[in-house]
């Protein structure tokens, strides 16, 4: 067997030659034992959030507070600059029905949609329904547009990277940054545990089963697939994430099932020191450290 703080050792020196920190965490479903780096640091946790977001959305639908049919109209995104995707690129007001914003939430990482349920579940609201459901402690400080409003989404694509040079120069001790919502005091934050406790939830029901099974087929719609899928996805396992990208963060959180059954929560929440827009170096790295972490655990399970 590996000695396990050889093992974490060397993929942080991995990580670092790569310009890249941050968390790591992988548990086996079955029995919860895990292999993590820095696994208990809050950490802004970006796109993230649509996770408890579409808990709370579903769970109030599970209820009957809200309809999955209802229709909801949503103001067009009009954003041109690369990467947001859905009605966040829409020109004209879109009505659809609420169920479906879920899905475009969980699935496309549409803000748009995302903000037109946070509208109808305010982030205090989520937050309460998540300690409903057993996990307290999540403060969501924004929504969706809010994120999304950094310097980069003013500057043309040629120059985007400055907002990356911007954000690198100004981090601080403690997990600081002066840039909005990459700073302790206005970024939603959690750690890569809080992250697996979410996707244990849904795999292992803790929440209710119409809740768990609705969340786990929206993130098996994931489409972005750049980054852990690669390492995960093959006709021996099913891969379910949801990713989080803003500026230099670089997460993704998910389970991977294998044909014997067994089943890990895998969770990645990084930040770059490059200055750049398009990392694939960067992602195919942080693929291939909890594909190594996966690994060890997994050999761990069979001797």
């Amino acid at each position: 067997m590996i000695d396990e703080q050889q093992l974490i050792d060397r993929l942080v020196s991995q990580l670092q030659a790569g310009g890249l920190s941050g968390a790591f965490l992988v548990r086996d479903l079955a029995t919860g034992d895990e292999l993590a780096i820095d696994a208990d640091t809050p950490r802004p946790i970006a796109s993230l959030v649509k996770i408890p977001l579409g808990i709370a959305t579903l769970e109030r639908m599970r209820r009957g507070e809200l309809a999955p049919d209802q229709p909801v109209t949503v103001p067009p995104g009009r954003v041109s600059t690369p990467g947001p995707t859905g009605i966040s690129r829409f020109r004209h007001p879109a009505t659809v029905a609420l169920e479906d914003l879920v899905y475009l939430s969980v699935a496309l990482s549409d803000g748009s949609a995302s903000d037109a349920l946070f509208a109808l579940t305010p982030p205090e609201r989520v937050a309460e329904l998540l300690a409903e459901l057993g996990r307290p402690g999540l403060i969501i400080r924004h929504d969706a547009g809010e994120l999304s409003r950094t310097l980069a989404e003013q500057l043309p694509p040629t120059d985007a990277h400055l907002a990356h040079r911007l954000a690198i120069a100004g981090r601080t001790p403690g997990g600081g940054n002066t840039v909005a919502r990459l700073g302790a005091a206005d970024a939603t934050r959690a750690t890569a545990r809080d992250l697996a406790d979410w996707l244990e939830d849904l795999w292992r029901p803790r929440v209710p089963e119409a809740v768990a099974s609705r969340m786990r087929e929206l993130m098996a719609a994931n489409v972005h697939r750049a980054r852990l899928a690669p390492e995960f996805v093959s006709d021996a396992s099913t891969w379910w994430s949801k990713t989080g990208t803003l500026l230099t963060l670089r997460h993704e959180a998910g389970v991977v099932e294998h044909a014997d059954g067994s089943a890990f929560a895998v969770v990645a929440l990084t930040e770059s020191s490059v200055a750049a827009v398009q990392q694939p170096a960067a992602e195919a790295l942080l693929g291939r450290v909890a594909r190594e972490l996966h690994d060890e655990l997994r050999r761990r399970a069979w001797s």
